[in-house]
């Protein structure tokens, strides 16, 4: 058994149990296996959680598809710069989507990858501009939804699923670092800064 120190009154530190007893976890863990990785220690309602990460997953199959699309379509000749990076967004997005359906999946849920209504339950549009900058402005528009979703997303799970929680965080610092890259492209093509600092 792992044990911590705390001060006692006179300054002095003691041991004090850091675990419950291990026949009780033992015990709690066999009554309630079918729950698999979901202990009574989870700090929220497991099926409000797969919810929430639902919403997830139907944004990231979106964006899977738009800058599928956007990379598809992209011509021009200065467009091989803005069709490789929809391609690596594109793959980073399949990456996120198939983390948050491996969540759902062991909170108990099952991963809703069902294209009937899809854009209903995303939190971000399936629109493709006419050109190469209409194009890079939709993806910004969709990568700044996602970080404000996120960030949202995070301050739910808290220290309730650190698990959870995490696994967000990883993905909001690449939607941040798609938005800047995003914006940047956006800025070579324009040839002004959108953003003032």
């Amino acid at each position: 058994m792992m044990l911590k120190r705390s001060p006692s009154k006179n300054g002095h530190k003691k041991s004090q149990p850091f675990l419950s007893d291990v026949k009780e976890l033992r015990r709690r863990a066999q009554a309630a296996m079918e729950k698999g990785a979901v202990t009574a220690s989870y700090g929220l309602d497991p099926k409000e959680a797969v919810n929430v990460l639902q919403t997830a997953l139907a944004t990231e199959i979106v964006c899977v598809l738009r800058y599928t699309a956007n990379a598809t379509a992209a011509m021009g000749i200065n467009s091989s710069e803005v069709k490789a990076e929809f391609e690596e967004h594109a793959n980073d997005e399949l990456a996120h989507l198939r983390k948050i359906a491996e969540r759902i999946n062991e909170l108990g849920g099952s991963p809703n990858l069902n294209p009937e209504g899809l854009l209903t339950r995303s939190h971000s549009q399936y629109s493709s501009g006419p050109n190469l900058i209409d194009m890079i402005k939709e993806n910004l528009i969709a990568e700044r939804i996602a970080v404000e979703s996120y960030t949202e997303m995070i301050r739910f799970f808290s220290d309730k699923d650190p698990t959870t929680r995490i696994m967000l965080e990883g993905i909001l610092a690449q939607e941040e670092e798609h938005a800047s890259d995003m914006h940047d492209l956006l800025v070579a093509r324009e040839g002004r800064p959108m953003l003032k600092h």
